[in-house]
């Protein structure tokens, strides 16, 4: 049987690391086999574009570059990891997939759906995630808990309009398509987030595992 794909989404600071662990640990203890990865990298091409588009120090990318790497990373990741492993029953759990480059690249840096969508017909053929968890919350509280942990990288020193565009995006998508979306209020306590997390997956997935 083929692999399920869900993917986390939110913007800075909304606690997908935290997401990815409950999702792992709920996938798991029902006896699906899961492999957890990233984009942009989760290939050793896919890593090295990402250092390119986070780093702080290099020549900034412009926006319809920095979507081209985008893709770029994701046509090695799904051919080399996402694929394969669904074909072999595994389940993939991926932080950020294409809704964040409507989110970020479309939305947030301007770029509007049409560059995106084209890319992802090309590149994606039709494969999309099963179930797409986004974690909402206020950007200004998001970007004090993401500058609290870490030095910001480049997608971090945005101005607040790119990060109100970024959030309304994942809204929007999750608006248009609920049956594969399930919004999670990532400003509630951890616990209420986690309960929020879980009867989303329950909602999608009892009846393959249980």
């Amino acid at each position: 049987m083929k692999g399920r794909f869900i993917t986390v989404e939110g913007g800075e600071g909304a606690g997908k690391t935290t997401c990815m662990n409950w999702v792992r640990a709920w996938l798991e203890s029902r006896g699906a086999p899961v492999r957890v990865t990233r984009e942009p990298g989760g290939t050793r091409l896919g890593e090295a574009i990402r250092t390119l588009l986070l780093d702080t120090r290099e020549e900034p990318p412009v926006p319809m570059a920095e979507l081209l790497l985008v893709f770029a990373a994701r046509a090695q990741h799904l051919e080399r990891v996402i694929r394969p492993t669904l074909a072999q029953g595994v389940w993939v759990l991926c932080d950020r997939f294409t809704d964040a480059t409507y989110a970020y690249q479309g939305a947030g840096r301007g770029l509007g759906e049409g560059p995106v969508a084209l890319l992802e017909r090309l590149v994606q053929q039709g494969l999309e995630p099963d179930l797409t968890l986004v974690l909402d919350l206020d950007p200004a509280a998001g970007l004090r808990r993401a500058r609290n942990r870490s030095a910001p990288d480049r997608f971090e020193r945005e101005a607040a309009d790119f990060y109100r565009r970024v959030r309304a995006a994942y809204l929007e998508r999750a608006r248009r398509r609920p049956e594969r979306y399930a919004v999670i209020d990532a400003a509630a306590p951890p616990e209420a987030v986690r309960a929020a997390v879980e009867r989303a997956l329950a909602e999608h997935f009892s009846g393959e595992l249980g």
